[in-house]
């Protein structure tokens, strides 16, 4: 887009399928006729550019459109039609042209054409419109311009209840970004918009989620921003949601309760309500509920999120019905239930706090640690997988963590998986199946790095050769996998002593050529040979 001698802002329009050529004609010609009222505006110059007269959309297939900057915003965010594929269009192009215009100049100089886009008839106007305000939110100068349009973001708040998801989505992130800052606090719940916000909530239940969100959202920016959201009353509505009739209802204001605890100002003000109490009651009471497999999984993402965020003997030792409710879900048959606590496991046993922890409770981890095995032997493929993702995790111990009582601690549980654990994952890293060769991969690559895994691997014939041989695994992932294990190797200060010369001489040499590299074959041809 560019500006010629009089101000008038030129835009080559770009059709779907065609390059859109500046229409060349010479004095006194007659230009070809259109299926569109045009005017014809002459430059400095030989060449004219076609102007679409007021009324008309300016994006259509071959078109070169040369109108003023109002123009082109009346035009395009305002044209009504129901010719999909213009406003498709009509919204590429506008997209385009808006994100080089300056966020203060929009907020100054297009308040009436935003508010239009935004209450527009076509959702991806909708979605151009309300992106724009999300950049002006973002601009320091240009955040207090729209403030002062209570309208506009009335507008912008109304959109969190059309049917279309993405048009809601682009308005919960436009409200986020204002409310950053301590005006757009002040705007969204100091003033008639938080009566508002709460009518569109009344719609239905989807609705009253997606405002939720967006509590959420603004909620985890600071202390000050909760503050804000807790005076309105809108936190304590969906605190009061945890303990509703419907248990679909309850399930989902759990995953909003579990995102709020992700800032540490949210931790604190979920444990000043008793919420932590409440969840943990809720967990043992969940043995005579039939409902519950619909929540249990939330409650245990829940502390799992706390622990590993806060203290894991912490959480583990203040609200110890967490710990024995994922033994026992790891137990479960239900697939739902043992993924979760798999998965939580995981998380639980990546920090050296977290191990200590699962050590502690002896024979009831023991046990948990059969059933992970027997669950990446015998299972379903993406269980297989996430069980292989927990070991690894359980297992992994950086060099700069390594004591001879955690060295022994995860010595101890690969031990525990099998009565040969090495020949174990190497079988599964032979299989066709690349998520099951890249997990027994990375199991390995936990343990490449403590000096007790690489004596296994030493004393397991042929696996050595196998870590170098590259023609295993022909995918990416899996040359990725094996080039991390390699690494590991070479990385590691006891490799070289453990391996041997000749070995650890391979493993660098391995690592110097990369996780693609290709030995070259040559051939020799013979003319004249069959």
């Amino acid at each position: 887009m560019r500006a010629d001698s009089s101000g008038c802002w030129i835009s080559h329009l770009l059709p779907s399928r065609s390059l859109v050529r500046p229409c060349q004609v010479t004095p006194g010609s007659r230009p070809k006729k259109t299926r569109r009222r045009v005017k014809w505006v002459w430059n400095e110059g030989s060449s004219c550019q076609r102007r679409a007269q007021p009324g008309t959309l300016c994006a259509k297939r071959g078109w070169s459109a040369c109108s003023s900057a109002s123009e082109t915003r009346d035009r395009f965010i305002t044209a009504d039609t129901n010719d999909r594929e213009q406003t498709e269009l009509c919204v590429a192009i506008l997209g385009r042209i808006l994100q080089a215009l300056d966020p203060l100049y929009l907020a100054r100089n297009c308040r009436a054409e935003l508010q239009r886009g935004v209450n527009h008839s076509d959702n991806s106007v909708k979605v151009l419109a309300m992106s724009q305000v999300g950049r002006i939110a973002e601009h320091s100068e240009a955040i207090t311009e729209i403030l002062n349009n209570q309208n506009l973001l009335k507008d912008v708040i109304h959109c969190i209840g059309v049917e279309k998801i993405s048009v809601a989505k682009e308005a919960i992130g436009a409200l986020s970004k204002l409310a950053h800052t301590k005006a757009g606090l002040d705007a969204l719940f100091q003033s008639n918009l938080l009566n508002d916000l709460k009518d569109v909530m009344s719609t239905d239940d989807v609705i009253r989620y997606r405002v939720y969100e967006l509590v959420v959202d603004i909620s985890s920016v600071s202390p000050i921003s909760l503050g804000y959201c807790a005076n309105s009353g809108l936190v304590s509505q969906l605190l009061g949601e945890l303990t509703g009739d419907d248990v679909l209802v309850r399930a989902t204001a759990m995953e909003m309760v579990t995102t709020l605890a992700h800032s540490q100002h949210g931790r604190l003000y979920l444990a000043q309500q008793g919420i932590m109490d409440k969840f943990s009651n809720m967990i043992i009471g969940a043995e005579t509920d039939p409902f519950s497999s619909f929540y249990l999984p939330g409650l245990v993402k829940f502390f799992g999120n706390l622990a590993i965020m806060d203290s894991p003997q912490q959480i583990c030792e203040c609200y110890p019905a967490f710990l024995q409710k994922v033994f026992e879900m790891a137990m479960d048959q239900d697939p739902v239930m043992t993924g979760v606590a798999l998965d939580t496991l995981g998380v639980l046993g990546s920090t050296v706090e977290g191990k200590q922890v699962l050590q502690k409770t002896g024979e009831k981890f023991q046990r948990v640690l059969t059933r992970m095995s027997q669950l990446a032997m015998n299972s379903a493929t993406e269980m297989r997988v996430r069980s292989l993702e927990a070991l690894t995790l359980l297992l992994t111990l950086p060099a700069e963590q390594q004591t001879e009582d955690l060295l022994g601690l995860t010595e101890s549980w690969f031990g525990a998986l099998s009565s040969q654990p090495v020949e174990m994952f190497w079988g599964f890293s032979t299989q066709p199946f690349p998520e099951l060769h890249c997990g027994a991969l990375r199991i390995f690559t936990a343990i490449a790095c403590q000096p007790w895994g690489q004596k296994l691997m030493v004393a397991t014939p042929g696996f050595v050769e196998f870590i170098v041989d590259r023609s295993t695994g022909p995918s990416k992932e899996s040359k990725d996998a094996k080039f991390e294990l390699v690494n590991a190797l070479v990385n590691s200060k006891s490799t070289a002593e453990i391996f041997g010369n000749q070995h650890y001489l391979s493993l660098r040499a391995y690592r110097r050529e990369g996780p693609y590299y290709v030995t070259a074959v040559s051939s020799v041809t013979v003319e004249g040979a069959d």
